[in-house]
């Protein structure tokens, strides 16, 4: 019986142009443009699974998907699609997996940072938050080591998604600063839509002084979304890393 071979593709890409990462139909994604690049250069309409999605304007440092091709990939594959790519969307490498390998089930944790600034940076538009004024680190850390200690994010949840359970088994969650930037890191097994943004905008409260860690604590305990801070800017947000076990399924 013959079995198609399963290709992986590691990606990174700047979200500014796109409506996130999931193939719609009347907006332009990541998932659309790479998938009639993909299908070109091999020459047979090709579809890809991603590890995830990702929201309107959301960045991704590391990003995995991917598809079944029949054949050996072409010579200087990864050189060839980059060149057909637009510039805002990068393949780092491709590689074999056997065919128990799923870009977003197998993964066992997600990490994402969020990036902010308190100093004005033209450089960096669509790519940071830019804050008013500096928050307390100390704080928000505080706020942080709170948060490690709940299963039940559903105060940071977005309605409307397609979510069976709202439990999280969150292992980082920290802040973070370096000259002008300040950074959020976390990860989990998995997030909620819209659950990082959501959490950061109530940190940064939290940062400000207008949550105290009694507040959080009711918040978290609310399980009620209106309950929380509001959500920040899709543009600092960034899909930093994919943890697979990766013996298993290269091949």
């Amino acid at each position: 019986m013959y079995v198609p071979l399963r290709y992986v593709l590691e990606i990174a890409y700047n979200g500014t142009n796109y409506h996130g990462w999931q193939m719609q139909s009347n907006n332009v994604t990541v998932q659309e443009v790479l998938e009639k690049e993909l299908s070109k250069i091999l020459k047979v309409q090709t579809s890809v699974m991603g590890c995830g999605r990702t929201d309107t304007g959301v960045h991704a440092i590391q990003f995995f998907l991917h598809f079944d091709y029949n054949l050996e990939l072409p010579e200087r594959f990864v050189f060839r699609l980059n060149q057909m790519l637009p510039k805002d969307i990068a393949i780092k490498e491709s590689f074999e997996v056997n065919d128990q390998f799923h870009s977003r089930f197998s993964a066992i944790y997600r990490t994402y940072v969020y990036k902010a600034t308190a100093i004005k940076n033209p450089f960096t538009e669509n790519q940071t938050l830019f804050l008013y004024n500096k928050p307390s680190i100390e704080l928000m850390n505080e706020g942080c080591r709170e948060l490690l200690k709940h299963e039940d994010f559903a105060s940071f949840c977005k309605r409307g998604g397609d979510n069976k359970t709202t439990l999280c088994d969150l292992m980082v969650a920290e802040w973070s600063e370096n000259y002008e930037l300040i950074e959020f890191r976390i990860r989990s097994n998995r997030f909620l839509r819209n659950m990082v943004r959501a959490l950061v905008g109530t940190l940064l409260e939290v940062g400000y002084g207008n949550i105290s860690i009694d507040d959080l604590q009711k918040i978290i305990s609310s399980l009620e979304r209106s309950k929380a801070g509001k959500s920040v800017s899709a543009a600092g947000l960034y899909l930093l890393e994919i943890g697979y076990n990766w013996d298993e399924f290269k091949v």
